[in-house]
């Protein structure tokens, strides 16, 4: 049997117009694909992924899933590492690493104080953050590059001289360069954005971490995970109609809620999946984000290969298809649990306010708006973001808007879109469907996140002022789109935003609601239909690539001392070798508290490189237990209440340690290292709560910080803002062994509760090291 590949590689010399041959370098090829057109040089290791298969396969002796195939597949020894889900720490050997610019500042200034040349595996920046949405696409792009060209000087030289490649402002969203050029089936990458699991549309376990994990792999550190549980998801029948692949993981979220995922791998199987394109699978996977899961995935299939072949991939996905039987789950594999799901009856939905998981069918969000007392007039509606601006999903809006246009009908509601990336962008010029949006009322945003992290400078508003917005993003906390916590966010699919945002109101279902156009006939919207990539090849737009240089270590990266957006990084303290005594309690936090809450973006993100300033957002949007209310806590030394960092910096000041008492999924939301360095930096040592993110709790952990949970979740409400706590027995701190909280009462009376941990043994060293960048240190000079 000749293999696929040769079979394509003759092919496409054919049809060059090449004559001559030779059989042993077209062999040769089969295991020198390069990972991406940036890589040349870097290769695709499909035989490594299938020998540590095997010998896992051969250890365990049973059928895997696709996530154990490919997670398994990257350990670091596969022969000796125990393995059990949900218990042990996995040591691996991820393939790359993509950051985006607000946290790739944090994680470069890590990598520099680790005093390493250059990065040991292929690592890309993305410079998709720090772009505000004012006017416009180009008007906002320039104004990003005047504001922010301290920052992305920074990162180019520093990528430069260590090996990374740079993707200029105006490339696009961290996600969707990552889907066009890195990922691809049977890919383990890591990137400092909760959203990664983006790639599992590709076929890749691709995982959002903090950036010091990412400098464990940029080091050459095998990086360590705990083994994940597998969620079986089954699809069933076929999407249709005004159903999209988002309502598939907006189902999912309301099944799961925003805990329900952790520390679990969402694999999605089964006949339904075949009914999906690459760029939806890649919707689905991206928002597994929003239900705590470590990333999400899809077994390889002809959409993908036909996605890959439509970017330039053709070779990856002929190799891909002689090694297929490791890109899909074992016959026979079992799963921790499995949720079906039959896209035939999928109806198309929305999810809100203020969390991702409270789910509705679009048909009765206006009746439970009314009843809620939600504002049912919708004041803007935005489409694109990392989760729904591909080729397909601008179609089918496009496709909703020319019939709006057709009857003379324009958006009621203010209307925006952003592009995803810049071949996006071009190609959506190119053939028309930016002109139909902007016709329809829509303004054209930079590819960049822009309003979906709180980029957004907002006008048609008050702070205060109750409203709603509509958007086809993944996240809607209170406040983060535009800062006021009166905006009622909604999530839903791009289609649903752009009929909504003509019909202007929630009472509005396109599956049976009429509208009247301008002619004063009525007519209902058909159910959108878009090709899901373009009939022409891609337009790649413009070039916004910089290839970091064969040698840079001559290349200079200036941190100014007197600079206020970057700051060179101090180590943290050992730890004294004693238990850690009568700590003040700086706040009790109230109900959700996301890493939006610990450590705010919008305005903040221009502090992201300068761990002092950005400082002064910590936990500013917790609300305190005591009072309700948020940035305002008792300073137990003055008994006078003022905003948390100031009383934070004053503890610290006056050489006080103190904790964070926090309730359910403490740290949900975004991979934001910031929310463990703020605490560090400011004489945070221990963060006890009911339970943590799993991101969160990695990152506390890296800095030199306790992340504890408590024996009994009862025990929650011994505590009190005014109490002491001393936690005891650190000496003997050990994997699995729980630690004594003692609670002094102002009374003098006193209280002993159980607390566990997550730690392993290294993990125990980062934090008697003081964080995991200085043991990496210590193990340097030994």
């Amino acid at each position: 049997k000749v293999p696929m590949l040769i079979l394509s590689f003759f092919q496409h010399a054919l049809n060059s117009g090449i004559r001559r041959y030779h059989v042993a370098p077209v062999l040769c090829q089969r295991a020198k694909v390069a990972m991406s057109h940036f890589e040349p040089n870097e290769h695709i290791n499909y035989e490594k992924l299938e020998k540590n298969i095997n010998i896992v396969r051969k250890r365990l002796d049973r059928p895997l899933t696709l996530s154990e195939k490919i997670v398994y597949g990257h350990l670091d020894d596969p022969a000796k590492q125990e393995i059990e889900r949900g218990k042990t720490y996995l040591r691996l050997r991820p393939d790359r690493v993509a950051m985006q610019d607000a946290t790739a500042q944090m994680a470069m200034l890590q990598f520099i104080s680790s005093g390493l040349p250059k990065v040991a595996v292929p690592s890309t920046i993305h410079c998709d953050h720090l772009i505000e949405a004012q006017a416009g696409g180009e008007k906002d792009l320039r104004r990003a590059k005047d504001i922010n060209q301290e920052v992305y000087n920074f990162l180019a030289t520093a990528g430069a001289k260590y090996g990374v490649g740079f993707w200029k402002p105006g490339s696009g969203i961290i996600h969707q360069i990552i889907l066009e050029n890195y990922s691809y089936p049977g890919v383990m990458l890591i990137g400092t954005d909760s959203h990664t699991p983006n790639g599992g549309g590709l076929g890749g376990i691709c995982i959002g971490v903090g950036g010091a994990d990412a400098v464990d792999v940029m080091a050459g550190i095998p990086w360590e995970l705990k083994c994940p549980k597998v969620i079986g998801v089954k699809l069933t029948g076929k999407l249709s109609g005004w159903s999209s692949p988002k309502d598939v993981i907006l189902k999912v979220a309301g099944i799961l809620t925003v805990k329900g995922g952790t520390g679990a791998i969402i694999e999605y199987h089964g006949p339904g999946v075949d009914s999906i394109s690459c760029t939806g699978m890649a919707t689905i996977c991206n928002m597994g984000a929003e239900i705590g899961a470590t990333t999400s995935v899809f077994p390889y299939n002809a959409r993908m290969k036909k996605y890959l072949g439509k970017t330039g991939r053709a070779d990856i996905a002929a190799l891909a298809d002689e090694f297929q039987q490791h890109l899909v789950p074992d016959a026979g594999c079992q799963y921790d649990q499995v949720i079906e799901i039959n896209l035939s009856e999928l109806k198309p939905h929305i999810n809100g306010p203020f969390t991702p998981d409270l789910a509705h069918p679009v048909s009765d969000i206006g009746a439970v708006a009314e009843k809620e007392g939600w504002p049912v007039d919708i004041r803007v509606g935005l489409i694109g973001s990392c989760t729904n601006s591909s080729y397909e999903d601008m179609g089918r809006s496009a496709a909703v808007a020319k019939q709006a246009l057709a009857h003379g009908l324009k958006c009621k509601s203010k209307f925006t879109i952003t592009p995803g990336s810049e071949q996006i962008r071009a190609t959506i010029e190119r053939d028309g469907y930016a002109q139909i949006l902007r016709d329809v009322g829509g303004l054209v945003l930079a590819n960049a996140c822009g309003p979906c992290i709180g980029q957004w400078d907002r006008k048609d508003i008050k702070k205060g002022e109750k409203n709603t917005i509509v958007t086809s993003y993944n996240r809607n906390f209170t406040g983060r789109n535009d800062a006021n916590p009166e905006t009622h966010a909604f999530v839903t699919s791009p289609e649903i935003v752009t009929a909504l945002s003509i019909a202007g109101t929630l009472k509005f279902n396109p599956e049976t609601d009429y509208l009247t156009g301008a002619d004063g006939k009525k007519f209902k919207l058909e159910a959108p239909d878009a090709d899901e990539l373009p009939k022409l090849e891609f337009d790649p737009g413009q070039d916004t690539y910089q290839y970091p240089p064969k040698d840079g270590s001559g290349q200079h990266v200036d941190v100014s001392p007197t600079s206020q957006r970057l700051q060179l990084l101090e180590p943290f303290d050992k730890w004294d070798g004693k238990d850690l005594e009568d700590m003040l309690i700086l706040i009790k936090v109230k109900g959700k508290c996301t890493t939006d809450h610990i450590s705010a973006a919008g305005p903040w993100l221009k502090f992201r490189g300068h761990l002092d300033n950005i400082s002064n957002n910590l936990l500013i949007g917790a609300i305190n237990i005591e009072n309700g209310k948020a940035n305002s806590v008792r300073n137990a030394l003055t008994q006078e209440f003022g905003p948390v960092p100031d009383t934070a910096r004053y503890y610290k000041k006056m050489g006080v340690k103190w904790a964070v008492i926090g309730d359910e999924n403490y740290g949900e939301g975004s991979s934001r290292e910031h929310a463990a360095l703020e605490p560090r930096h400011l004489g945070g040592r221990v963060i006890i709560t009911k339970s943590f993110a799993r991101i969160h709790e990695t990152n506390l952990k890296k800095q030199g910080l306790l992340p504890l949970t408590f024996a009994d979740p009862a025990d929650y409400n011994k505590i009190h803002p005014v109490d002491k706590l001393s936690i005891v027995g650190l000496a003997d701190f050990a994997p699995g062994k729980p630690l004594k909280c003692i609670i002094k009462h102002p009374n003098g009376s006193q209280e002993t509760i159980m607390l566990n941990h997550t730690f392993n043994e290294s993990q125990i060293e980062w934090f008697q090291a003081g964080s995991a960048l200085n043991r990496m240190k210590e193990l340097q000079q030994k």
